[in-house]
């Protein structure tokens, strides 16, 4: 799907999408053209993206290849800016999604490309329909609208994935269970993922911010530079999220071992306590009913009988007040 604004300088609308239309619309320096590719193929780009716009191959073959990290590219007449907005689903298994967005700007233009639907773009689409204050101060504030907005939709991500930290927290000590491991780990992959998106994107505004393009003008570098404030705070609760996360996964284990040491010591209690009655049984043999006569038959007579069944009860219960007394227990 390929759509169209354009401000001519009074008022704003929705513009063809045709190469002629677009082709008509950049003649006019007055105006300003917002093109938006999304989920559209290859064939139907790379044409108007040459032929209406005279960007360099390269560039083109960047966009539409959809696998670049952040970055910035200077091509005199306009910049290539690749960024990525996120998407987080907690129900999939705290899946984190990334949807690369590429931006050609120049002085009357700004063109994005994207594969999937990205809800911060749209949200500055149906702005820029509804207020043309948008469109006044060029298109460099058009791309910090846009840019903003994408940093901005970061925040309920890294609130989100807090919110599951905590959950996880406590589930590491109400219930331990060998699936919280996974859902850890696939949680450090995700905020892993994220730390990677944050951290060149960080440098892109870092550079919108500071050096010279030809199509940035210099009193708009204050913006990018709260931008980069943004995601240089942003980056710091990653850090401080992929602390917590690791640990999380520290008192699980911890947890766990503990568990296993309460086990351990159970049984090995368990052992102690049978250790004499085994030692009785080996030793005697325990023939109480065999027909035996003379002295083997005094030693398995009822009395005798009695007797180590006595001793093989008191032995086990003097050891288990022993063992508590001595606070092993």
């Amino acid at each position: 799907m390929i759509r169209a604004l354009y401000f001519d300088g009074k008022t704003t609308q929705i513009y063809p999408s045709d190469s002629a239309a677009l082709q008509q619309a950049l003649q006019s320096t007055a105006g300003l053209l917002w093109v938006d590719f999304e989920a559209s193929t290859p064939e139907i780009d790379e044409p108007i993206l040459h032929n209406v716009f005279g960007f360099h191959p390269l560039a083109i073959a960047d966009a539409l290849q959809e696998t670049h990290i952040p970055k910035i590219d200077d091509w005199e007449n306009y910049l290539y800016i690749v960024l990525h907005a996120i998407h987080y689903q907690r129900n999939d298994g705290s899946q984190l999604e990334t949807n690369e967005l590429d931006i050609f700007l120049g002085q009357n233009y700004m063109v994005t490309h994207h594969d999937q639907p990205i809800e911060a773009l749209s949200a500055v689409w149906d702005e820029c329909q509804r207020d043309d204050r948008h469109w006044k101060n060029g298109s460099d504030h058009l791309l910090y609208r846009l840019i903003e907005r994408v940093v901005t939709s970061y925040l309920p991500v890294l609130e989100l994935v807090d919110d599951e930290i905590e959950e996880i927290e406590d589930l590491v000590f109400r219930d331990p269970r060998p699936e919280l491991i996974e859902r850890i780990f696939t949680l450090k992959r995700a905020v892993a993922h994220l730390w990677r998106v944050i951290s060149p994107q960080r440098e892109v505004l870092n550079k919108l911010a500071r050096d010279d393009y030809a199509v940035i003008d210099s009193r708009a570098r204050i913006y990018f530079r709260d931008v980069y404030d943004h995601l240089v705070r942003l980056h710091e609760i990653s850090e401080s999220i992929r602390d917590l996360i690791s640990g999380a996964l520290d008192t699980y284990l911890s947890v766990i071992n503990n568990r296993m040491n309460d086990i351990m010591k159970t049984l090995t209690v368990i052992t102690t306590f049978f250790m004499p009655i085994s030692f009785l049984t080996g030793f005697f043999g325990m023939n109480f009913f065999a027909p035996h006569e003379g002295i083997l038959g005094v030693w398995t007579g009822p009395f005798f009988f009695t007797l180590t069944v006595i001793i093989m009860l008191l032995t086990p219960t003097a050891m288990y007040f022993w063992i508590r007394r001595r606070g092993w227990l």
